[in-house]
């Protein structure tokens, strides 16, 4: 039996209706009208598709995807395909409402979709893990396309699970279709400056707060949840403005280094041993106790839902950057509000990536590249535009920046929502 949207699972973190309950409230504090609120929280449209796959042994396995899109008021629904285990329908959905605000706060025209399949691309061999995506992507041909839904990378997918997908629709449709994915090579419609744009997302907005707070960036002490795509690069370009990385947890453990983390020394170890366990004079610690490190700023770039009532208790830092996405539970959000701790939300703080591949989208639908340069001063100037609207909407609705940003983010969707009117 499959869980689907709305349907509680008791005593569990159900993703779907947290993201529903934040929207809910949104409409409220807006003072949105009852029906409008039902259509935005409502996804617009749920599949999921069985997926034979042959194995190298022959034997055939079955696996199951989705697809959701969750609002296109905006334009065409814009969102990441993940392959994970724990993958299911309530996820998805839920990420794909998270796309829907995330775009809106952004302000760039997509609406909000989101993939995914339940496996654990680890134990698939190369063939396999091809066979796999373009099987799903024949699945999902129909729902998707360069003015319809845009997938593009994220946990356990990369440029060349995008290149599969693209490649797989190019032959259904006869004729290339490079704006089908974003997050692609090169060499086949992808963009320069891609590659770690939401970890320069998450840098900017970790900025632009301690700017507002009037504290300074030289030596401010951080903690990262992750080491994959987004936490890896957030090393670096942390300690490029001043800070200091002094702890960091990955699937195997976690580390506690006092004096600062260097990132090429991270960088050649973690590809050397496969994990941030073992750093040169660092400290372990538990997992699940790396937000107790003494810290100022902590950033979750894992899974969601890790930051619960608990875990926001025992926190020692005194600003959360989300780089994951839904990082943290509604007791987790009270109790950090509770304790005057700001938070960049994710809808805010790890919106890089999607402006990234809405600018590889609009270069694809071109035909033209950009050069680097152009390419991160207009990332740079949405991210930090998309912040400076968001932190005075903060204070004209006296609310917290988690709130005020699905708040920016509903009204924008409302607006387009009630602009189109209802067919028929």
């Amino acid at each position: 039996m499959v869980t689907r949207p709305n349907e509680a699972v008791p005593h569990e973190f159900n993703p779907w209706l947290h993201v529903t309950s934040l929207i809910e409230q949104a409409g409220r504090l807006l003072k949105l009208d009852e029906g409008l609120v039902k259509r935005i929280v409502t996804p617009e449209r749920i599949l999921e598709v069985a997926i034979p796959v042959r194995m190298d042994s022959g034997k055939v396995e079955m696996f199951h995807g989705w697809r959701i899109q969750h609002d296109t008021s905006r334009g065409p629904g814009k969102g990441g395909i993940r392959f994970h285990p724990s993958v299911n329908v309530d996820e998805i959905a839920a990420l794909s409402a998270d796309m829907s605000i995330k775009c809106a706060v952004v302000n760039i025209p997509y609406g909000g979709a989101k993939g995914g399949i339940k496996v654990d691309p680890s134990s698939l061999s190369r063939h396999e893990l091809e066979r796999l995506t373009r099987r799903y992507a024949f699945s999902i041909a129909p729902m998707i396309g360069p003015d319809r839904d845009i997938p593009a990378p994220d946990i356990n997918t990369d440029t060349q699970v995008m290149s599969w997908i693209m490649d797989t629709v190019s032959m259904l449709r006869g004729h290339n279709t490079p704006g089908v994915v974003t997050g692609k090579p090169l060499a086949i419609g992808g963009t320069l400056g891609h590659a770690g744009a939401t970890s320069l997302g998450v840098t900017i907005c970790t900025s632009a707060l301690l700017q507002r707070l009037n504290r300074p960036t030289i030596e401010q002490r951080v903690v990262i949840q992750g080491y994959g795509k987004v936490g890896a690069p957030l090393v670096r370009l942390l300690s490029e403005r001043g800070m200091k990385v002094v702890g960091i947890a990955d699937i195997r453990g976690a580390i506690h280094v006092p004096g600062g983390i260097d990132h090429e020394v991270m960088s050649q170890h973690y590809s050397e041993h496969g994990t941030v366990v073992g750093y040169p004079g660092s400290i372990d610690v538990p997992s699940d106790q790396i937000f107790t490190l003494p810290s100022d700023i902590a950033i979750p770039a894992a899974l969601g839902g890790f930051i619960d009532a608990k875990v926001a208790q025992s926190m020692s830092a005194t600003i959360v950057v989300e780089a994951a996405n839904g990082p943290t539970t509604g007791d987790g959000a009270a109790v950090l509000a509770s304790r005057n701790i700001p938070v960049v939300p994710d809808v805010l703080a790890n919106a890089g990536g999607v402006v990234a591949s809405y600018f590889e989208w609009a270069q694809d639908m071109q035909g033209y590249m950009w050069e680097p340069e152009l390419f991160q001063q207009r990332l740079e100037k949405t991210m930090h535009e998309a912040f400076n609207h968001i932190w005075t909407r903060h204070q004209q609705l006296e609310a917290t920046l988690r709130d005020t940003a699905i708040a920016v983010g509903v009204e924008r969707i409302a607006e387009a929502t009630e602009l189109r009117g209802l067919f028929p």
